[in-house]
């Protein structure tokens, strides 16, 4: 059968590109969730608390969140091959030095560096093929890349159990340099250095700002449980990120060249969806971070088995992908959304009552359920947010949604970590389980909480 004009297959002149950007999709992704099994083994060697690795994972994600609004200004300006490769070759400078690193703050430095060049290889590479492949074959391209976005999640956990046991934690990030050296030399070749001819200039100012009210709320909830920092310490940082966000709120009602103009609020079912993504994802963006730690130091488990029993999740994500659609079109985004929320919410709460002993056969069906429900909720909550955008505010739209991710995950970590650490301060270090559970649990609530934000949405909003 003849492919229609609407969707062609791509033409081998386009698979190189697609493959190189496929690369670095697959890189990010492994890199986010790769390092969730590892963290016990990382804080022995390192001699710190696993209770307090929860920076390793926020230092990157917090910084990929942070350049974001950075990336297609950069391509833009200099060019998509130029941006692209020094992407690449930072990423995998950064995950060299990760992996000598001989002390957690040392590690915490290059993670920082790695996720700058983690935060514009996926949306660098997206805007080359969107430049280069033609409409009718961009389909077929980006269905072939998602592969490699879905692959890193899928193997990652299990790949750095596997890891620690059979040589060390270093070796999470040393594996990235062969695929870094590849992307380095197909750029080259499969990567033209498209340009704009005109490029406005950067608002740096509000750019300061974003990245003051990130780094200070997420770092202030961090910072909460630490021994080594005071309660005043911790306040004053989420207190100065709060300010920031109140004055980007201004500038970007007065800026005319503000990264994202708070024009983009004034579409009610935008601004809903990205209140309603925020709160939503806490809880289910610190489950890939909070559960391993969990199976590892409060149940035992071996790292590789640990990895092994992440699969299911990613595996009910992939499950759910053919019927969200149609479960959408039936029963709109107001009911799914009111329903699902509060689904998530309470399966997150539900691994509270998970132990030791829990057989294997059901907790790999509780992950599975889990991976099912989450994957529904941030699709309808993505699709719902973006699809009434007019044309001319998409591109921004879009970047401040991925950046609104990207800091909920930060800020999920952060508070994870942090509420195990205040609850194991509370009941003991002997009840170690008690204070994974009631985090569960408080996680949990929050989601259900959020059902509020999402009952907002209008009966009558079309699919």
């Amino acid at each position: 059968m003849n492919a229609t004009p609407s969707h062609q297959a791509l033409q081998p002149e386009f698979r190189l590109l697609v493959f190189l950007v496929s690369i670095g999709f697959f890189m990010q992704g492994l890199d986010t969730t790769i390092v969730n099994t590892a963290i016990p083994a990382m804080a022995v060697n390192l001699g710190e608390d696993p209770l307090q690795m929860h920076s390793v994972v926020v230092a990157y994600v917090l910084s990929v969140a942070a350049c974001i609004p950075l990336s297609g200004w950069l391509a833009d300006r200099f060019g998509v091959r130029n941006t692209y490769f020094s992407a690449i070759v930072i990423f995998t400078l950064a995950s060299l030095g990760c992996g000598l690193a001989n002390s957690l703050n040392e590690l915490l430095v290059y993670r920082v560096i790695q996720g700058i060049g983690g935060a514009l290889l996926l949306p660098i590479g997206r805007l080359a093929m969107l430049k280069v492949i033609p409409r009718t074959q961009f389909l077929s391209a980006m269905s072939l890349m998602s592969l490699a976005g879905l692959m890193g999640p899928l193997i990652g956990p299990t790949l750095g159990g596997w890891m620690v046991e059979v040589a060390t934690w270093h070796w999470i990030f040393l594996i990235n340099i062969p695929m870094g050296l590849l992307g380095c030399l197909i750029t080259v070749k499969a990567m033209p250095n498209v340009t704009e001819p005109t490029v406005k200039s950067f608002d740096f100012s509000g750019f300061i700002l974003l990245v003051i009210a990130m780094v200070g709320v997420s770092m202030g909830i961090e910072k909460f449980s630490s021994p080594h920092q005071s309660l005043w310490w911790s306040t004053g940082l989420i207190t100065a990120g709060l300010m920031a966000a109140a004055i980007y709120a201004y500038h970007a009602h007065s800026h005319q060249n503000a990264l994202f103009r708070s024009k983009l609020f004034s579409n009610q079912i935008y601004a809903i969806g990205i209140v309603g993504n925020f709160f939503a994802r806490l809880g289910g963006n610190a489950m890939p971070f909070l559960i391993p730690l969990m199976l590892q130091v409060a149940f035992g488990f071996e790292p590789f088995i640990t990895g092994l029993l992440m699969i299911p999740t990613v595996l009910g994500s992939l499950a759910s992908k053919p019927v969200i659609r149609q479960i959408i079109q039936r029963y709109g985004y107001r009911n799914v959304l009111l329903v699902n929320t509060l689904l998530v919410g309470a399966c997150i709460a539900s691994f509270a009552l998970t132990t030791a002993d829990t057989p294997i056969w059901l907790r790999a069906l509780h992950f599975f359920i889990f991976g099912m429900l989450n994957s529904l909720q941030f699709v309808s909550m993505n699709t719902l947010t973006l699809k009434d955008l007019p044309q001319q505010d998409a591109s921004s739209g879009n970047s401040f949604l991925s950046m609104i991710m990207m800091v909920s995950m930060s800020i999920g970590v952060a508070l994870a970590g942090t509420l195990v650490n205040v609850f194991t301060a509370y009941y003991g270090a002997d009840h170690i389980t008690t204070a994974f559970h009631s985090t569960l649990i408080f996680l949990g609530c929050i989601n259900i909480i959020t059902a509020c934000i999402f009952s907002r949405i209008p009966r009558n909003t079309p699919v």
